[in-house]
């Protein structure tokens, strides 16, 4: 009876194992001998280029921005957004009245402070010369009359009729009396001392800074072109109250624009002067102009929360007044351009580790082969060895069915 039973199980393990061998090798045969549909492209010669994009701003390189001089009212507005402008031309004028009233004070204290010093240098205001000349007039008389008086005593004093204390009295009334001339003759001529004198002409100084500057203020009252151009931005309307320092316009020359834009830190060390550059505005989108680098960044700074970027300048070689400031814009920047090289289609490419290979087609059927890239954008890939001028590679299973060596396959047309 067990062997009977031994005999059944080991009957059961050899149809298994029987069944396992033939759907293995049914698997094995459908492999080899099914097809699948791919997509597939040929190597061809074509330019190729490889390009870096970021976004910029743009810059007028000749830009005049009118700020209020004062604070005050527009008085007029010569000219509108948009408009053409020559040199010289005017375009704001603000209400002058609050710097005339400046330039005709700060007239007034230098003439004050011109005069005082005039005063100080001549030994006083004319009120008070024509005073110490009548106090001189008054002492040298009075010195007269003190030497007239004592020379009399002294006659009557030889004579015996005057006494040695009325003659010396006399005298003292000469000597005090010469005593206030000498006074009076200092005070003529050194009223004032050198360090009165030069703060004096400190203040003469300072007024006349004052002038100046009261009469500047009233020259910027009116606004004038400093150079042909266009008047892009005018946030100011007539009669309109603004304060010191405030934007009045701005003029700019449209013809003379640049880019600063700001590229991530992996992609600075490609930048190079002279590149280059094809500039796009969302605003004009079928419309596109070119430029190349400047400037090539020199430092990472930080740009809003997250970036790391390198500042970089593009000139515009073709801005015609279409292209406005402040706007932002799109750059492209071609760093490296092949002509004529073989290239696929960038999705043919397959990685291993550090080495690269295609998928040949040959005889329907797919072979690994090893290649070395060249440049590679973002559609296509240069390759420089491995690979014929017209040589066909797989790029995909329609299927989406697993590419390897040796799988037999049919192109879709």
């Amino acid at each position: 009876m067990a062997q009977q039973i031994e005999r059944s199980n080991r009957g059961w393990i050899i149809a298994l194992l029987a069944v396992v061998a033939c759907v293995g090798f049914f698997i094995y045969y459908r492999s080899q001998h099914s097809v699948v549909l791919i997509h597939a492209a040929r190597a061809e010669r074509q330019d190729i280029k490889s390009t870096v994009s970021t976004n910029g701003k743009v810059e007028p390189t000749a830009d005049f921005q009118a700020h209020a001089p004062f604070p005050g009212v527009v008085q007029d507005l010569y000219v509108e957004q948009g408009e053409q402008v020559k040199a010289g031309q005017q375009l704001v004028r603000m209400d002058d009245s609050g710097p005339l009233k400046d330039v005709a004070a700060a007239q007034a204290s230098l003439q004050s402070a011109e005069d005082t010093l005039r005063a100080m240098q001549s030994g006083g205001t004319q009120d008070e010369r024509l005073g110490a000349s009548n106090d001189m007039a008054a002492a040298e008389s009075q010195l007269k009359q003190s030497e007239s008086s004592l020379a009399s005593l002294q006659k009557l004093q030889a004579q015996g009729a005057a006494s040695a204390n009325e003659v010396a009295s006399a005298q003292q009334r000469v000597t005090d009396a010469q005593t206030r001339i000498k006074q009076l003759q200092m005070r003529r001529t050194g009223r004032y001392s050198g360090d009165d004198i030069k703060t004096q002409q400190a203040q003469v100084a300072q007024a006349r800074a004052a002038l100046a500057a009261a009469r500047a203020s009233l020259d910027n009252a009116v606004k004038r072109a400093p150079f042909a151009g266009t008047v892009y931005s005018v946030p100011v309307s007539q009669y309109d109250y603004v304060q010191m320092g405030d934007t009045l316009l701005d003029v700019a020359d449209l013809s003379r624009l640049q880019i600063r834009a700001y590229f991530d830190e992996p992609e600075i060390g490609s930048l190079a002067i002279g590149q280059p550059v094809s500039i796009v505005w969302d605003a004009k989108p079928s419309q596109v102009w070119h430029g190349h680098i400047l400037q090539a960044p020199t430092t990472i700074i930080q740009y809003g929360a997250t970036r790391n970027v390198g500042e970089c300048l593009i000139t515009v070689d073709d801005a015609k007044g279409d292209l406005l400031p402040n706007t932002n814009v799109t750059v492209k920047v071609t760093t490296l351009q092949r002509p004529n090289v073989l290239s696929l289609p960038r999705e043919a490419l397959q990685t291993d580790g550090t080495s690269s290979f295609v998928y040949k087609i040959v005889d329907e059927r797919l072979v690994k082969t090893p290649v070395v890239p060249g440049v590679v954008n973002l559609t296509r890939v240069e390759i420089t060895k491995g690979l014929q001028e017209g040589d066909e590679v797989a790029l995909g299973s329609v299927t989406e069915a697993e590419l390897r060596d040796g799988l037999r396959v049919k192109v879709k047309p």
